[in-house]
Order: C-alpha cells, then sequence, then structure tokens
C-alpha cells in the first residue's frame, strides 16, 4: 500500500537552536529498520536537525530549494540527495509545481555493518564537506533507485524487516556508493575482516546480551587489541558500540512489543533497569515509558 503526506507551510529561519527541531530516527521509524514516506511538498518544511540517522532522498516530480546553513542546493527531478547525521535542513517547494520525493532512512550503525559485510568502499564523500552530496544519476539508475524506495515503502510499516532494508541498500549501492578512484591503501588501514564479522554478529541479541565478553569469543582476540581495533575503524570503544547497539535494539523493542521495561533491559544485556533508564534519557532525551508512550500516539496503521 503506498502511503503519502502532503505538507505546506512557510519558512522559519536556520539560525537559532530554539528554530530547529531534532529528529531522532527511531521516533519515525517506530521501531522498524528504517523508515519510508512518499511526500508531496509545496511551501516550505520545517528546519530540523537529523541527529543520528542517513537519509536517501530522490526527487520524483517538480522541484524544491535545499537550505542547509552551509548553503543552498536547487533539487530537481532525477536528483538524489545524500543527507547524513548532523545535517540541519530545510526543503522550501517551488510554490507553483511543489515537490514530491521519496525518503528512506535509517541508522548509521546499521548502514556501516552492511558497507562492512559487503566490502565496500564507505563513500568519504557523503561525510565529508559542508554540503549533503547531491547526485545525477543516469537514468537507469535513477529508475532502478525509484523502484527500490517504492518497494521499500510498500513494506513499511507493518511488514518491515531488515532483510527489506539490504534489498534496498543492494538495489541503491551502485548510486549512493560511486566508485572512487582507486586509492592505495596499506594493511593498517583496511578493516579486518574478523572485526567486521563480529560487529554485526553482535547485532544479535543473544550476543548483546553477553557484550564485551562474547566480542572477544567472536573476535579471538586480547582486550588491548579490540579496544585499538575499535577506535582505529569505528571511532569508539567496544562498549560504547555496544551500548549503541543495545538501545536501538531496545527502542525497537519498546515500540514493537509490549514487553515489561525491566524485561527489555534484561534482554538487551543492561545490569538493571535503572542504569537502563539513564542510558535510554541520556540518548533520546526521554525515559523508556514515555518513549514507548510518544510512539503509541505517532502510529497510526
Amino acid at each position: 500500500m503506498e502511503r503519502s503526506w502532503f505538507c505546506e507551510g512557510h519558512m522559519k529561519r536556520l539560525d537559532g537552536p530554539g528554530d530547529v527541531t531534532r529528529f531522532r530516527f527511531q521516533e519515525h521509524a517506530l521501531g522498524r529498520p528504517y523508515h519510508a514516506a512518499r511526500i508531496t511538498m509545496r511551501g516550505a518544511s520545517e528546519p530540523h536537525l537529523h541527529v543520528d540517522y542517513y537519509e536517501v532522498m530522490a526527487v520524483i516530480a517538480g522541484s524544491a530549494e535545499h537550505r542547509l546553513r552551509s548553503g543552498r542546493q536547487q533539487l530537481l527531478p532525477g536528483h538524489v540527495l545524500l543527507i547524513r547525521p548532523g545535517d540541519q535542513h530545510a526543503i522550501i517547494g517551488d510554490p507553483a509545481t511543489g515537490i514530491e520525493f521519496f525518503n528512506v532512512a535509517f541508522s548509521p550503525t546499521a548502514w556501516r555493518s552492511f558497507i562492512d559485510l559487503a566490502r565496500l568502499r564507505e563513500p568519504s564523500a557523503w561525510d565529508g564537506g559542508d554540503m549533503p552530496p547531491l547526485l545525477r544519476p543516469a537514468a537507469s539508475g535513477r529508475d532502478r533507485l525509484l523502484r527500490a524506495c517504492g518497494a521499500a515503502l510498500d513494506r513499511f510499516p507493518s511488514n518491515t524487516s531488515m532483510l527489506d532494508l539490504v534489498r534496498f541498500w543492494t538495489e541503491v549501492c551502485d548510486v549512493v556508493c560511486p566508485e572512487p578512484e582507486p586509492v592505495a591503501r596499506t594493511p593498517v588501514d583496511a578493516k579486518p575482516q574478523w572485526l567486521s564479522a563480529a560487529c554485526a554478529a553482535m547485532r544479535r541479541e543473544e550476543n548483546l546480551r553477553d557484550g564485551v565478553p562474547r566480542m572477544l569469543e567472536l573476535t579471538h582476540v586480547s582486550p588491548a587489541h579490540l579496544s585499538r581495533s575499535m577506535r582505529r575503524h569505528y571511532g569508539t570503544t567496544p562498549t560504547a558500540y555496544l551500548t549503541e547497539l543495545r538501545l536501538q535494539h531496545a527502542s525497537a523493542l519498546l515500540a514493537t512489543t509490549a514487553g515489561q521495561i525491566n524485561e527489555i533491559a534484561h534482554r538487551c544485556g543492561f545490569s538493571s533497569q535503572s542504569y537502563f533508564t539513564r542510558c535510554f534519557v541520556q540518548t533520546y532525551g526521554v525515559s523508556p515509558r514515555r518513549f514507548r508512550h510518544d510512539l503509541q500516539r505517532k502510529y497510526v496503521p
């Protein structure tokens, strides 16, 4: 079933923290591995900040101005915009034609796990630079991407699985990950496969619950070597990485199950409900109970 939204509004300023809404992934994904929508817009969207997710935006028809703190971009049919965590922006649809587009959003940890398993070169141009990448793929690539967006939307939210997100990435990676010029890489620069495989395996609940000791079992390396490798290749510690995965899994369980909060905390590997609540509030800004309540009010079948 196709779902779409029509938006109309007036532009607000992008300068000043009080004027900008902070959007978090699970507030829109409803516990699913991605969020998908087809949007028709005239006038301006609300200025907002992507706190913790990537978004592929594929323009179907019409035109708009994409306004950021760092500049402006013109959006036209066939354009693909790659929006990053930390991007603060607004979209101003043409008053005469409006703009129609797909967007598909997903978390950075899931995306990087896919990159690791597929042995893709992570597109540094996506994360680097002041402006989010704006691509104009050939007709074949554009049509393939639009079909993939439509298929992702058809499955969201009722039938969504991680496999649907992997299918989406598989279809569009040639567009969103254009091959860079060959770059000489030394063995120390390459992400070791044992680390990529272990990080992917730690997304499973039974491994996540056992935490760092289980990660050490999977990697067969010393704690010091694991810590050095995680800092070099992921920019974080094993504990922080697993806490992020645990909170993502917990938010999905809060949104999609009726389990008690202490049960969810245990399933995700937190030592106590109070520690789980403290970590959750630090990340999401609300308690687990409030998070579940707000999602139930937002969700409309």
